[in-house]
Formats: structure tokens, sequence, C-alpha cells
């Protein structure tokens, strides 16, 4: 391990010590503090911030796109990126103090994998059962890392499930990719009774309290996993707000967890599912919503000015979902997304 530093993060006061050989996300939630982040891998910008003091940081790779060169020279840093070598003080320009300081620490686990069940012909249901420790806490919504056998490697998955307290158990719904470092594996060699190596829980997509206000969800894809617990979750706690989740895919093939979606609407009578086919084929007997999930939501909404929106999928949904919701009232402060990225890959 490298020489400590403290970062103090403004303008919640805020104080931590960051070791030169971690970055500053990684320390602050080995701490259990929830800074906000998404990609953890310089991509997605979701933990850029402002350095007002020190000037000493160094970046491990990341993409201009996330921080472009003028915007570094400004002053800006990807906190998932950023090593300090002394103290520095860090302006945080996207934070939620409901959840800044209810962190968990990150944890080290092994889990046994249960299940694997092909949901849809690129989606795969992965169950796997905590060995050590036999718990983990998290939060509905948040992901783990889970090890690549053989490399030096880890991938981001979100839980689908709200607890381990039924015997340990992790859901995961995972996209297969035709070369994707962990999907591939875990089509091609993963078995039941394998061992995996885990740590987290990592993120920030945690439903946050607002009696009263309505919840939009916007999904695609894999992203239908973190979705899935919060609205279990809701289930679970009872919680009777105007909800509505859209979901899109491709065609009818694509889509998973239907039934249990609907069945979710009697247990919250204020929640609706909607899912839609981008492009449905004549063999799909489809009589339900076709078009772009964006605009199957601008279709059905028109003031969502009193409304939280959780979105999570492939880059280009969410990219164009954040600014229609936006036009539609969200305030900008209430939109909350986890987006995919290529270079992690498989979420």
């Amino acid at each position: 391990m490298g020489d400590k530093h403290r970062v103090r993060f403004e303008p919640v006061g805020i104080e931590i010590e960051v070791d030169e050989d971690q970055t500053v996300l990684r320390s602050a939630s080995e701490q259990g503090l929830m800074l906000m982040h998404g990609c953890k891998e310089g991509q997605c910008a979701a933990c850029k911030s402002f350095v007002l003091d020190g000037d000493d940081i160094e970046l491990d790779r990341y993409s201009t796109f996330a921080l472009p060169d003028y915007e570094k020279e400004e002053g800006f840093t990807l906190l998932c990126r950023a090593h300090v070598y002394e103290d520095v003080t860090i302006e945080l320009l996207n934070f939620d103090e409901e959840i800044l300081r209810s962190g968990l620490p990150i944890q080290n686990a092994v889990a046994e994998v249960v299940s694997i069940d092909h949901v849809t012909h690129d989606l795969r249901h992965l169950v796997l059962r905590l060995v050590e420790p036999a718990d983990l806490t998290f939060f509905p919504g948040q992901y783990m890392d889970i090890a690549v056998p053989g490399t030096e490697h880890t991938r981001s998955f979100s839980m689908a499930n709200t607890s381990s307290r039924e015997g340990g158990r992790l859901e995961f719904v995972i996209k297969v990719y035709p070369d994707g470092l962990f999907s591939s594996f875990l089509d091609s060699r993963l078995a039941v009774g394998d061992r995996l190596d885990l740590t987290g829980p990592f993120g920030v997509f945690t439903l946050r309290e607002a009696q009263g206000e309505d919840i939009v969800f916007v999904g695609g894809g894999a992203g239908l996993a973190p979705i899935l617990a919060l609205l279990r979750s809701m289930a679970e706690r009872g919680i009777d707000r105007r909800a509505v989740f859209y979901y899109g895919t491709r065609r009818r093939r694509d889509l998973c967890f239907v039934d249990e979606l609907k069945a979710l609407e009697d247990k919250l009578p204020n929640f609706r599912f909607v899912p839609a086919l981008s492009e449905p084929e004549d063999g799909d007997g489809w009589d339900g919503e076709v078009g772009l999930i964006t605009d199957v939501v601008k279709r059905h909404e028109q003031n969502l000015s009193r409304a939280h929106a959780y979105l999570c999928g492939p880059p280009p949904m969410v990219e164009a979902a954040m600014p229609l919701l936006a036009r539609l009232g969200v305030p900008d402060k209430h939109i909350y997304y986890d987006k995919f990225t290529t270079t992690g890959g498989e979420v």
C-alpha cells in the first residue's frame, strides 16, 4: 500500500483518507461513503467532480468522452480513475445527501452457482448462493463485481433480488455477448456447483424515499435486473406510490419475467407494466405497444414534474431517455440511471 492523503468533499464537509494505490471512489466505497458513480471505468462521467484544492492527481486510463481534455485542464476529474498524491479538496457535482452517508462498506465474498437459466435467447438468469460470508447486506438496485475465472478482470452485474436473507441467494440477469469476457464463460464453461469470487456492493441506483411522488422506470435488456429489484422491494414494503415500468425489447422473444411483472400489478395497485417491441414480426402475434421505448413514454406521459425517474439499459436508450424525461418535467436531480458501458461490457 502507498502513502495516505486526506480528501475533503465539498459542499458536504466529509473527509476520508485515501491510499495512493486506490482510486478515490474505491477508497470511499470501502469506507461506506456512497459517491455517485456508474461504470467505474472512466466512461460514463457519473462521478465527474471538480478539484478545488490540490493538483497532484493522476488518472488511470479513461475516455475523453467522459472527461474531455479541456475539462481536465479546467480542474475536473473522474473519481473512479483518480489517485491522489497530496491532500486535496474536491467539489461533488453530482451527489445525493439522502444516501451519501448511508453506504455499506464493500466486502469480498465467495458464492456457489445454484442455477443458470435461459430466460431469452441472449439473457441468462444466474442464481448464486453465498458461501463466505453466508449473508451480504446490500440495497435493492445495487450491483456486485464478479471476478472472471482465469483472468484478472471483473464484470459488474446488478442484483435482481432484494436481499440475501433467504439462503444467501443472489440473482442476476446477464446479457450474453458473442465475445463477452464473462458471458462467454457463463454460457460455455460455468456450471452448477462452481464457485465465483465477488466484491461489493456498489452503486447508487436505489429507491429514494419521496412519499407522494410518482415513479417512472425505463429499461431495456439486462437493465431489467435492478428495476425488478426495486419493484420487488416496493411490493415487500407495501409502497403504494404511482409507478410505471416502460420496458423495451426488439421482439417478443426478448421479453422475460413478464408473468411476475404482471403479478406485481396486483400486489401494487398503482403500478403498471408497459412492455414495447421496437421490431415486432408477423409471427410475434403482438398487440401491445410498438416503437422505441422513448417514443412509448412520450405517447403515455405528458407531465412528470412530480416524478422520479429510474433508467437502466444500453447507453443509447439512457442517452435518449434523459433529455426526454427532462422535457416532460422530471427535475434533473430526480433522474437516476445505470448506463451500461461497452468496455465494462456486461452489467
